[in-house]
């Protein structure tokens, strides 16, 4: 009877730790997808931000219907740099050259298992307002 028990034992131990190696891959996998959730939803919010800012006439400090002269500085977000937003989710550059279109592009913080960070981009465009997101290559 002790050598049943034993092996009870044993087994128990291996299927605990094979439940709790499950565990820890399914909740990395978890913060990696809510990353990159999060940092759509950032670029989301940022390319609304640009387009209510493009609409808004120049005279009331707006860009008077065109993306070209549009900063980081115009959108009221937490600034990283001169030219990047920082949210806890990522940071966000924006680029309003084409004038008639804003492209948000977006890097996440949380690294999957090969090190490599979510990178999304969002267009803008000036008329109609319309909003596409894509999700970029992991860098």
């Amino acid at each position: 009877m002790g050598q049943q028990q034993l092996l009870l034992i044993v087994l128990s131990v291996i299927i605990v730790g094979i439940a709790v190696v499950v565990g820890i891959n399914m909740f990395g996998a978890s913060a990696v997808a809510a990353n990159q959730d999060a940092v759509v939803n950032d670029c989301l919010n940022i390319a609304a931000k640009a387009h209510q800012w493009a609409i808004k006439p120049a005279g009331m400090g707006g860009g008077g219907n065109s993306f070209s002269s549009i900063d980081v500085s115009d959108l009221g977000m937490p600034l990283k740099s001169a030219t990047e937003i920082e949210t806890e989710n990522g940071t966000y550059t924006i680029d309003g050259s084409a004038g008639t279109s804003c492209a948000v592009t977006g890097t996440g913080v949380t690294q999957d298992r090969d090190g490599k960070v979510c990178v999304i981009e969002t267009k803008v465009e000036l008329k109609g307002g319309k909003i596409t997101t894509t999700v970029k290559d992991r860098k």
